[in-house]
């Protein structure tokens, strides 16, 4: 007996994502489809902006702690010069998710 494995996440999300752009595509959206779609992408947004503005106000009692701008330590961070510290590590950490929350904030706001 062969077993089909089930679809990845992924792989579902991206089927529904195109289903959702061949209806557009065809002109068969429906007021409430664009409505939902506008309040979904305004609430993943404010979740975003509330990522950002929290991870910003760590970010800055790492900044006042060692007096170095997050860019200038990150930069230095990876070229090695400064060791691999708890507190580096974690900092280097805290800007990487604050990037990738400033980058999904600007795509939701279609910025990107």
């Amino acid at each position: 007996m062969q077993v089909q494995a089930m679809p990845s996440r992924t792989h579902k999300r991206s089927a529904r994502l195109a289903q959702l752009i061949r209806i557009y595509e065809h002109g068969q959206v429906s007021e409430l489809m664009d409505q939902t779609l506008d309040k979904l992408f305004s609430m993943e947004a404010a979740e975003a902006q509330k990522d950002v503005e929290e991870f910003s106000a760590v970010l800055l009692r790492f900044e006042e702690r060692y007096g170095i701008e997050s860019n200038d330590f990150y930069d230095r961070f990876e070229a090695g010069e400064l060791g691999d510290d708890a507190d580096f590590i974690e900092w280097a950490s805290f800007i990487d998710m604050y990037r990738h929350a400033e980058n999904r904030l600007a795509a939701l706001r279609d910025e990107a």
